[in-house]
C-alpha cells in the first residue's frame, strides 16, 4: 500500500468513493477498434442477428424464435482478425462467404486459435483477476465464458475462487443460457417445432374434437404433422353442413387443387369402414372464423409451441362475442396437446390460493400448491 496517500486521506478525507476502476475491456477494445489487453478475445468471428419481417425484399430468415418473431443471421469478425487476415492476404469481404469448416481453417493459422475466452483455463483467469483487484478500488468488469455442457461443479469452482481470490465481482456466462443476438458460429439443436416442412404435405392426419360453448355445438378439425397440431379450423356445428357421426374422432384433410383454386376436404372411415369425403371443408365455416384460423395455423406450422399459441389467441381483444366464444374453443382443442407438466406461463396465479405452481395436466391448468384444477 502507499503509505503517504493513506496518511493524507487519514487527514484531509475522501472526496471520491474510489480512485481507480477498469472499464469493460472487451466492450471498450470494440469501440475503441484497439486490443482488449488481458482479456482474451471472446471469438475471432461469430454470428449476430437482427429482427427483419419475412415479408420485406431481399431478406434471408435464417431463424424464428418461439414467440414467432423473424431474425436474419449474418458473420462478424472481431477487428484485429480482421487486420490479420487483411495482412496476411485474406480478402475478408470474400471470407465472408466461406463456410463454417473454411473459416475455422482459417482461425487455426491465426494467433486467436487456442487463445479465446472459451480455450483459456477458468480458474487461472479467475485468479489473475484477484491478483489485479488488490489495486483496483472497483470492482472489475470481467465475464468467464463458459461452455454450453460445463458441469455444476465447476461453475462453483469458478465462483468460490473468485471469493477466495478476493474478488468484487464475478461474472459467468454459460453458452446458451440465453437467447440474444450474440451466438458462437456453430450449427445449434434444432428445437422440435422446426422440423416442421416449408410446404404443406397433401394429407394430414386429423383429430375431430367437439365441444359446447355457451350450449351450442361447436367442432374442432386439428390436422396433425407427426402427431404434433399443424393447423386448426373450428366453428359450429351443423347438421346439414357437418354431417359427421358423433362416433367419429379421427380422420384426414386433404388439400385439393383444381381449376377453381384450393381446398380443403375431410375423410373419415365410417363404422361400416367405408371411406367418407366430405368437400369443401374450407367453404363451410363462417369466413370471419376462416380468416382467423387461418392466422393461427400459420403461427403453428412456424413452429411456435402450444402453451404460447394458447397464450397468444387468450390474449387476443376482440369486440364481437361470438368470435369470443370462437376463440374459447381454439384454446380449448389446442390445450389438449400440451405435455402433462408443463408449467403454466410466468405470472399466471391460482383463482384459489394465488400460487404460481400451475402446469397443465390432460390439457387443464392444476395447482400443484392446492390441488385447484380449472378448465375452459
Amino acid at each position: 500500500e502507499d503509505e503517504e496517500l493513506y496518511n493524507e486521506m487519514v487527514k484531509y478525507g475522501r472526496r471520491n468513493i474510489a480512485l481507480l476502476t477498469i472499464a469493460p475491456t472487451g466492450t471498450t477494445s470494440l469501440m475503441t477498434q484497439t486490443t482488449s489487453g488481458i482479456e482474451p478475445v471472446f471469438m475471432p468471428y461469430y454470428k449476430r442477428r437482427r429482427k427483419v419481417n419475412p415479408n420485406d425484399k431481399n431478406v434471408t430468415v435464417s431463424f424464428t424464435d418461439k414467440v414467432g418473431d423473424s431474425w436474419e443471421e449474418f458473420i462478424v469478425f472481431h477487428h484485429k482478425f480482421l487486420t490479420w487476415m487483411e495482412v496476411n492476404g485474406y480478402n475478408p469481404d470474400e471470407v465472408k462467404s466461406y463456410s463454417d469448416e473454411q473459416v475455422q481453417e482459417l482461425v487455426k493459422k491465426s494467433p486467436y486459435f487456442g487463445a479465446t475466452s472459451n480455450d483459456v483455463d477458468w480458474v487461472s483467469k479467475v485468479r489473475m483477476q484477484g491478483m489485479i483487484q488488490k489495486w483496483v478500488d472497483h470492482s472489475i468488469s470481467v465475464t468467464v465464458n463458459l461452455p454450453e455442457n460445463v458441469t455444476e461443479e465447476v461453475v462453483a469452482k469458478v465462483y468460490q475462487t473468485a471469493w477466495e481470490s478476493g474478488c468484487k465481482g464475478c461474472t459467468v456466462y454459460r453458452e446458451g443460457s440465453r437467447e440474444g443476438v450474440l451466438i458462437s458460429n456453430k450449427k445449434e439443436k434444432v428445437e422440435e417445432n422446426e422440423n416442421f416442412p416449408n410446404k404443406r404435405p397433401q394429407v394430414l392426419e386429423c383429430d375431430v374434437i367437439r365441444f359446447k360453448n355457451n350450449h351450442e355445438d361447436w367442432v374442432a378439425f386439428v390436422g396433425l404433422y407427426e402427431n404434433r397440431p399443424y393447423e386448426v379450423f373450428t366453428g359450429l356445428t351443423e347438421d346439414d353442413v357437418l354431417p359427421i357421426p358423433k362416433a367419429v374422432t379421427k380422420g384426414k384433410i386433404i388439400k385439393i387443387k383444381d381449376e377453381n383454386g384450393s381446398r380443403y376436404d375431410f375423410q373419415y372411415v365410417d363404422k361400416y369402414g367405408y371411406t367418407n369425403t366430405i368437400g369443401g371443408l374450407s367453404h363451410m365455416f363462417n369466413k370471419e372464423f376462416w380468416n382467423y384460423a387461418k392466422l393461427i395455423s400459420g403461427v403453428l406450422r412456424n413452429g411456435m409451441p402450444i402453451p404460447d399459441v394458447v397464450n397468444l389467441v387468450s390474449s387476443l381483444r376482440l369486440d364481437s362475442e361470438t368470435i369470443n366464444t370462437w376463440k374459447a374453443g381454439v384454446e380449448r382443442a389446442l390445450r389438449k396437446y400440451i405435455p402433462d407438466g408443463t408449467k403454466a406461463k410466468t405470472g399466471k396465479k391460482c383463482t384459489e390460493c394465488g400460487s404460481e405452481s400451475l402446469v397443465y395436466q390432460e390439457g387443464c391448468l392444476h395447482c400443484k400448491n392446492c390441488g385447484h384444477s380449472k378448465c375452459g
